[in-house]
């Protein structure tokens, strides 16, 4: 599948606010959108003084952006997902986080397993991971009810994996719709992720209503 291949720092100066693309450089001084909080381009640093409202299609189209940059997902499969959100009792802005959210990469990130999405999509891809006991190569592969991740056996001996019981120490507590065994490096999935339990800043109502014109 094709990537995004520019850089991603310049994504997070275009929706006006830290994306967190880059895992613990987001947190340094060396943050590109601490030093240059406006849009890119010959033309971003006079954007921030433009008056005027944004557009109804405008806000709805940047937080559908904000939304497949977070998760590292192309348009495609973006509307695959937001097709399945809808065909899925309750909210569809709920269903489709709830979508986002279970996608093996993000599991990944969430267990502590990678610094970013980015990270953890280029490890589940090179085959560090094994869900269910069985190795699973595909970032996009959505997590349920009691599938067990863990790391395969012969990436467990390498530096990264053997010194990342020490990096789980000062890694954020995981949602409660997993739960982490750091001595073992299992995760388990306890539940569909819920609405609650994402942290982002998005308004899925907007990325609704831009499906929906």
């Amino acid at each position: 599948m094709a990537r995004e291949s520019g850089p991603v720092c310049k994504l997070c100066r275009r929706e006006g606010e830290k994306l967190f693309l880059k895992g613990s450089r987001c947190l340094s001084p060396k943050c590109s959108f601490e030093r240059r909080a406006y849009p890119p381009g010959q033309h971003g640093r006079d954007a921030q003084f433009r008056r005027g409202r944004a557009s109804d299609y405008n806000r709805q189209l940047r937080e559908k952006q904000k939304a497949r940059r977070i998760y590292g997902v192309m348009e495609r499969q973006f509307r695959r997902y937001f097709r399945e959100a809808l065909r899925r009792p309750g909210l569809t802005g709920s269903n489709l986080l709830s979508i986002l959210e279970s996608r093996l990469d993000n599991a990944v990130f969430r267990l502590g397993f990678a610094e970013s999405r980015a990270h953890a999509r280029q490890l589940v891809a090179h085959g560090h991971f094994t869900v269910n006991g069985r190795r699973t190569n595909v970032p996009s592969f959505l997590v349920n009810k009691g599938d067990v991740i863990t790391i395969r056996e012969g990436s467990a001996k390498r530096t990264y994996f053997h010194d990342l019981r020490h990096m789980l120490e000062n890694r954020p507590p995981v949602p409660e719709w997993l739960d982490l065994n750091a001595a073992d490096l299992t995760g388990t999935v306890l539940r569909s992720p819920e609405r609650s339990d994402i942290d982002l800043t998005i308004n899925d109502q907007l990325i609704v209503e831009y499906y929906s014109r």
